[in-house]
């Protein structure tokens, strides 16, 4: 059966981020995913996922300065040692939760640096975050990002991003395939997912995520069908979590028709999405 683990970055922003844990679990939710979790002490969201008998399947390393632009270091020049500093705070903060993996951004290219070389930097950061990452149990994750959500992205296709992974050929260097993402690019998900998860290769498919496309709303709206994706990934033996990556329309559990028709009476306890403000409990 396929996990799903909620996004608490894009989900559930009906509530203040910390109240979140608490929503998810109550529908049913097993694990939970978000972007940055800096702004909390690592020991608060530790209680919140132990109190609410979650586990936290991944996060991102810190960005450099996001509200100015920045969304990540790791193809920079220049930038070595603030990427270091970022990955080993990523990595306190993965150890401390129990998180085992790491999403490290490669970051917009930086102007007239030449290709070539933003990947040169790029694949020895990695290399580096991977074998620091190794000790702990900890893959480090790297995904394509569509340019038309973030232009100018250095990482924007599957080939690209597995080419590299292959490069490296560091074991817990692993790819973060995001279905939104790969249907902008590259188009034909299924192909991709054949080609990258097939069982006879070694997979370097560390996560998937999954959205709407194209406005990234639940996987149920849009052009992209998604149950005869998740048969496919069923089919491939794919065994890792599918983070819930998307901007729900309105009210995050009302939305989660798509999941309990997917699960079909499994892990997801239909609850009572009329009164999600009831189901909070009182370790939120």
């Amino acid at each position: 059966m396929l996990q799903f683990a909620a996004n608490l970055t894009m989900m559930y922003t009906e509530y203040p981020f910390i109240e979140r844990f608490a929503t998810a679990a109550a529908d049913g939710f097993q694990a939970v995913e978000y972007l940055f979790p800096y702004d909390y002490p690592a020991g608060d969201l530790a209680r919140q996922l132990h109190a609410h008998g979650l586990i936290q399947v991944l996060i991102n390393a810190p960005p450099g300065d996001w509200s100015a632009g920045e969304r990540g270091l790791a193809c920079l020049p220049g930038r070595e040692v603030e990427f270091r500093d970022a990955v080993r705070r990523g990595l306190d903060y993965a150890r401390a939760l129990d998180c085992p993996r790491l999403h490290v951004m490669a970051g917009v290219a930086a102007g007239g640096v030449h290709e070539s070389e933003s990947l040169e930097i790029f694949v020895s950061n990695l290399a580096w975050a991977a074998e620091q990452a190794a000790s702990g149990g900890i893959d480090i994750l790297m995904e394509p990002i569509n340019p038309l959500d973030m232009p100018g992205y250095f990482l924007h296709c599957q080939e690209q991003a597995h080419a590299i992974a292959a490069e490296v050929g560091a074991p817990n260097l692993k790819v973060q395939m995001d279905l939104y993402h790969c249907a902008r690019v590259e188009g034909d998900v299924a192909a991709e997912l054949r080609r990258y998860l097939a069982p006879r290769r070694e997979t370097t498919v560390g996560h998937v995520q999954i959205a709407g496309v194209p406005a990234r709303n639940e996987p149920d709206t849009g052009m992209l069908d998604y149950d005869p994706l998740f048969d496919l990934i069923e089919h491939l033996n794919y065994d890792g979590w599918i983070g819930c990556e998307y901007r729900p329309k309105g009210p995050t559990s009302e939305g989660l028709g798509w999941l309990r028709r997917r699960l079909d009476g499994g892990r997801i306890a239909p609850g009572d999405l009329e009164s999600p403000t009831d189901r909070r409990g009182a370790g939120a």
